[in-house]
């Protein structure tokens, strides 16, 4: 099946088409999907029929091993009933909107954040694949920013001393930037994890900031000029010029890598409106064990 890629943002994202990804086994369409990843870094799936099972599914078939350690479940158990689908919702188990002081809902404002999935830990999130199962009627969109772009776009003194950084990531941290409070058994659940400031994307060998709200320090530099180094690299990389805002719909399917994007929810009157979205995240492992296709 030959795909056709349509450009969304003058540095990446592209909308998909035709194809319907959970009828999608064989090895050649795979191929292209993970080719337009190393090109675009962020793709867009419309009309995307998924249940839970079959996300779960072509996440494999497509990138190999799923992440199952979300942050979220050392606060509560996903009422999903699965660690590796995440509940990116404002609904509680019930079924029916959350309440202004859920303590899940106030952890989910972390969301709003720039942010890359599961870089708090070690293996981090590689690609995440966001379902639109319920929209709300008023804009509630998603932003991502191309961190190869942003890394481009850096004076050659600042690609200079971002050589050999490194940055550890909590979910803590960012978390409580918003002042959400953790048990010391929450706490010690989260230690976070190191990666490196800047890294090479292995088959594209595009170079990459590797950024997010959860970084607390440079762990090679001092507290406060790490965190002020964090603070201006965060800023570069989020003009309006290296990101792309997708307005959802039901049934779109968006695939981003996390090594080379950050993301952000927009904010919409969540004590109104319904919305409810289903993540998975890929395990960013040296070679992923892709699924066997079947015919």
């Amino acid at each position: 099946m030959a795909l056709a890629f349509r450009k969304l943002h003058p540095h990446f994202a592209a909308e998909v088409s035709p194809v319907e990804l959970r009828a999608v086994h064989d090895e050649e369409t795979l191929a292209q999907i993970r080719a337009g990843m190393d090109e675009y870094a962020v793709l867009v799936f419309r009309g995307q029929p998924f249940a839970d099972a079959e996300q779960l599914a072509f996440a494999q078939r497509l990138d190999g091993r799923l992440h199952e350690s979300a942050g979220s479940r050392v606060i509560a158990k996903s009422r999903l009933g699965n660690e590796a689908l995440s509940d990116i919702s404002n609904l509680a188990a019930d079924g029916e909107i959350m309440k202004a002081d859920d303590r899940r809902r106030q952890y989910g404002l972390g969301n709003r954040l720039w942010h890359t999935d599961a870089s708090f830990q070690d293996q981090a999130g590689r690609y995440s694949m966001l379902h639109a199962r319920v929209v709300p009627p008023v804009a509630a969109d998603t932003e991502f920013a191309d961190m190869r772009a942003a890394y481009d776009a850096l004076p050659d003194e600042t690609k200079a001393r971002l050589v050999g950084l490194r940055a550890h990531h909590s979910i803590a941290h960012s978390r409580q930037i918003l002042g959400f409070e953790f048990s010391p058994h929450e706490q010690d659940q989260l230690k976070g994890a190191i990666h490196p400031v800047v890294r090479t994307i292995p088959r594209s060998l595009r170079r990459s900031l590797y950024l997010a709200s959860h970084q607390s320090r440079i762990v090679e530099w001092p507290i406060p000029e790490g965190r002020l180094l964090l603070r201006d690299l965060m800023e570069h990389a989020t003009q309006p010029e290296f990101v792309y805002r997708h307005a959802w719909r039901v049934g779109d399917l968006v695939v981003w890598d996390n090594r080379a994007t950050m993301h952000r929810a927009r904010p919409f009157d969540d004590a109104k409106y319904r919305r409810e979205l289903r993540r998975v995240t890929t395990l960013d492992i040296e070679q992923p064990a892709f699924v066997a296709s079947s015919s």
